[in-house]
């Protein structure tokens, strides 16, 4: 027993007198207090997610009501869109028009945008055989930033810029603030004086109201929402004949937009 508690004394003493010991203990705590406070930060960036997943899903189950009730356009009972001050791209003589109501906070519409819209851009708009039109539906209950992205995407047109914020947003949707905006906006070459001063006006803020509007009217109740009709190339408006709602695969635009074109 007294041989055990001499080894311990002596043990105690080599820790005591080994400062790099102490020195290893006081940086593993160090490191194990930045882990802790990570985890932390992730836990309320779950919880964050969490949430907006639940309003989503509240959101999505609001809009399958909505569409249960409302069946959507048809060739006999169409829905008129208004296009004027819309972001548009492919050639403006496209037999048909798909005109999508969008907003850049929006998870649903950022899948889209990566994974459908360049299927479409390539087969459809290269092709001269579609029109794509932007709408803004920004929904700022729960996407606060939505509204300001639409704005910086306006405000980008005014220097021909308009596809390349629009991008550029929804390659970036962490990265929606108002310095975000900015160096967007020089990132792409932009004047960045009178960009400022186009986001300092809110001059598009009542256009993107109006959007809201004529979206709602149409029966939008959740983005991404699209209208597919034939082109008026005289008129600032389609009938459209179908409505697609929600991320959909290219399968379901590929199908509608054939079965158009095949019509006419």
């Amino acid at each position: 027993m007294k041989q055990v508690v001499i080894l311990v004394i002596l043990l105690l003493s080599t820790l005591f007198n080994n400062s790099s010991v102490f020195s290893q203990t006081n940086s593993e705590i160090d490191r194990l207090k930045q882990e802790f406070e990570e985890l932390k930060r992730n836990q309320t960036a779950i919880r964050r997610d969490l949430s907006e997943i639940q309003n989503l899903l509240l959101l999505q189950a609001k809009q399958g009501a909505t569409a249960l009730r409302q069946p959507g356009p048809t060739p006999e009972n169409p829905t008129i869109v208004n296009l004027e001050g819309g972001g548009a791209r492919g050639n403006n003589l496209a037999k048909v028009t798909l005109v999508e109501f969008t907003d850049y906070q929006c998870p649903f519409c950022g899948r889209h945008f990566h994974e459908t819209m360049p299927q479409i851009v390539s087969e459809y708009v290269n092709a001269g055989k579609l029109r794509y039109v932007i709408r803004d539906f920004p929904l700022e209950s729960i996407h606060p930033r939505a509204f300001r992205a639409a704005e910086a995407a306006n405000c980008s047109a005014e220097q021909g810029k308009y596809w390349e914020m629009h991008d550029r947003l929804f390659g970036n949707q962490n990265a929606l603030s108002a310095d975000h905006f900015v160096n967007h906006a020089l990132a792409m070459g932009l004047d960045t004086t009178a960009f400022k001063s186009c986001m300092e006006s809110a001059r598009y803020a009542s256009k993107i109201r109006r959007d809201l509007t004529e979206a709602q009217k149409a029966g939008v109740t959740g983005t991404p929402t699209f209208f597919l009709g034939l082109t008026d190339p005289t008129g600032s408006e389609i009938r459209a004949v179908k409505m697609i709602v929600g991320a959909q695969n290219y399968s379901a635009f590929k199908s509608a937009i054939d079965s158009l074109i095949k019509e006419q």
